[in-house]
């Protein structure tokens, strides 16, 4: 096991804080791609929608998005998706966003492969969304040990570059995936395999040179003390320059989690908010992340192929294909309208004071 590396100092992290403006944005998708794999591969690259969707980001105020990639992408033509992540920065930046990528994800489907992507499960909550590393390099020392590659290679490309804000390390690395694909994935033994590769994939991030911060958000659990934390957040959180978490609770829970995380002195970002069936929504949670200044990345953007405006529970429940009775996640439908204009003028409000 690697020797976990050095995360920055707090006198560090704040003075990056000091010069970011409040980050608010989305984690997001285009409506046309069911995963990261549809969003980026050279055959499904939609650049033309993802302009169009950064224009509403633009409207909104939005200044940062948490985008997810893959290492088979890497692995596929390392140049071309370089180039690819170039040109959607170009993008971005026209629209005065920039971004967060996150390099791994050990959430949904366990077994990503290229090439075309399945259609979505009628009325199903990211049917088709893929975990990166894909669970067999999790198994495997040998095959985990190939993605050094494509961590420092994505990094340092992109190392200096002011269009990037954040570098998200890993999206909840020991979710054991039970909701949607319980005998297919690790269950514990997802942990145990966190626990090892966690600060490797770290280590290899800063071997890139990174002047942006590293980050691994906490996602469930109990905060409010470090006896309280378990073993694998408070890895989590030595490993990080900065603190970052998702909350999908009502407003005074956020505001909780908020007050418990400000014992560490780092500046925060809560990068997964808002779902409206679970009592997290603009309403009530945007107002609290703006008085802490506290960064606020909802869950979706676009109504589209992957589906998130559906519930969690759309695994096991069913919804009208046609249209959930509730809104989970998204702010507009696929021709740019609001799912809900008052929402809309609340972040713009917030975004844009």
């Amino acid at each position: 096991m690697s020797t976990p590396c050095s995360s920055w100092s707090i006198e560090r992290a704040n003075d990056w804080h000091q010069r970011q403006p409040f980050l608010i944005g989305c984690n997001y998708n285009p409506r046309t791609a069911i995963n990261q794999l549809e969003m980026w591969q050279a055959e499904t690259f939609d650049l033309q929608t993802i302009d169009q969707e950064l224009g509403w980001a633009e409207s909104l105020g939005f200044n940062s998005l948490r985008v997810s990639l893959h290492d088979l992408l890497w692995q596929q033509d390392s140049q071309g998706f370089l180039s690819r992540l170039d040109r959607f920065l170009g993008v971005a930046a026209k629209h005065k966003i920039g971004a967060m990528f996150v390099l791994f994800d050990s959430c949904w489907h366990p077994f990503p492969r290229l090439g075309k992507q399945r259609d979505p499960e009628p009325g199903v909550h990211n049917s088709g969304w893929v975990q990166s590393p894909g669970v067999a390099a999790l198994r495997d020392h040998d095959l985990f040990a190939t993605l050094q590659d494509y961590v420092t290679g994505v990094v340092s490309h992109f190392a200096d570059d002011l269009r990037v804000q954040v570098w998200d390390i890993w999206n909840e690395p020991d979710n054991p995936n039970t909701t949607a694909y319980p005998a297919r994935d690790m269950g514990d033994q997802k942990t145990t395999a966190a626990v090892e590769y966690l600060p490797i994939a770290f280590d290899w991030a800063r071997a890139g040179k990174p002047n942006q911060p590293l980050t691994s958000a906490i996602w469930s659990g109990d905060w409010q003390n470090d006896e309280t934390l378990k073993p694998f957040e408070r890895l989590q959180l030595e490993l990080s320059d900065i603190v970052t978490f998702h909350n999908y609770a009502s407003a005074d829970d956020l505001e909780k989690r908020i007050l418990q995380l400000k014992r560490f002195n780092r500046p925060m970002l809560c990068t997964e908010y808002m779902a409206r069936g679970n009592g997290s929504s603009f309403a009530g949670s945007l107002p609290v992340l703006k008085k802490h200044n506290v960064g606020a990345y909802n869950w979706g953007f676009v109504a589209g192929r992957s589906q998130t405006h559906y519930p969690w529970d759309s695994w096991s429940k069913y919804y009208d294909p046609i249209e959930p009775p509730l809104w989970f996640h998204e702010i507009f439908r696929p021709d740019g309208q609001p799912y809900d204009s008052a929402e809309v003028a609340l972040i713009r409000s917030i975004a844009k004071p």
